[in-house]
């Protein structure tokens, strides 16, 4: 079987707040990806951020629990980074020493997960799988695989992830959206949208019989709606995944969701392909 043409040199951040286990993960990724680049190392998730702003990996490795900032709210506001034609939001792999957070990671096939403390063979299937994710990538292609199955959105995973992380606190999801209409506020019912798209100053709220604006970003949005009724498919798009009318392919290959009650066609970004595997 021919292996994946993933990238010569891939780059990666690492980030853990104990330094034995970044030491040991380090030592243990050299052993078995020799060609891999650790190109920096984090001590906290804003730290982890930063590097990643930083030096454009095509990985990262995140602790689950970290102070300040923990793996799971880094990986969302890393998944919210801009990109661009040379570079893509990183792949993720929670680093953890709690099963069910592997559980869950592994289940959504968004992410890949590392045990504590990292045992060589459970690394290499790791590594395996994500030379495989970053292949594809690299290929733009989408194609299904049974190893992999299609899950939730890369935000829904992070947002039961920190659920479990804080098990007292419940989720206080938006239920209106207060927006401007020509030259009026008017009070929009959530489940009315069929989808948010931001531009440099503004954000469209679409719905099957208005149009308006509102002023919060994308990247604020993502934390304040439900993720099981909102995917974000672009890094500026969010669409109701029951306005979702089918996915169809552009002359250019870029997949593009067809929403209910609108012509309109919104564009997936190579970062979400995942979410339409089969489809």
């Amino acid at each position: 079987m021919n292996q994946p043409n993933t990238p010569t040199r891939v780059r990666a951040v690492l980030a853990d707040d104990e330094r034995l286990m970044r030491e040991q993960l380090r030592s243990r990724l050299t052993e078995v990806w020799p060609d891999l680049d650790i190109v920096a190392e984090a001590k906290n998730g804003l730290e982890a951020v930063e590097l990643v702003r930083e030096h454009r990996p095509d990985l990262v490795f995140l602790d689950i629990r970290m102070p300040g900032l923990t793996g799971v709210d880094a990986a969302r506001q890393i998944a919210q980074l801009p990109e661009d034609d040379s570079w893509l939001v990183p792949e993720i792999v929670f680093i953890t020493a709690y099963d069910q957070y592997a559980v869950e990671a592994f289940e959504q096939g968004v992410a890949d997960y590392v045990l504590k403390p990292a045992e060589r063979e459970r690394l290499l299937v790791t590594v395996q799988r994500i030379k495989k994710r970053l292949a594809q990538r690299q290929d733009g292609a989408s194609v299904p695989d049974v190893a992999e199955p299609a899950g939730a959105p890369l935000q829904q995973l992070l947002h039961k992830l920190s659920g479990q992380l804080n098990p007292g606190a419940k989720p206080n999801y938006l239920q209106w959206i207060q927006a401007t209409v020509g030259q009026a506020i008017q009070m929009i019912p959530v489940e009315d949208v069929l989808f948010f798209i931001s531009d440099e100053k503004y954000t469209r709220v679409q719905t099957a019989r208005i149009e308006a604006l509102i002023r919060k970003p994308i990247k604020e949005l993502v934390d304040e709606l439900d993720p099981s009724l909102f995917w974000q498919i672009h890094r500026s798009t969010l669409v109701n995944a029951r306005a979702i009318d089918g996915i169809t392919r552009d002359f250019r290959g870029r997949q593009m969701v067809g929403v209910k009650s609108l012509s309109e066609k919104l564009e997936v970004s190579r970062s979400y392909t995942h979410l339409f595997k089969g489809m």
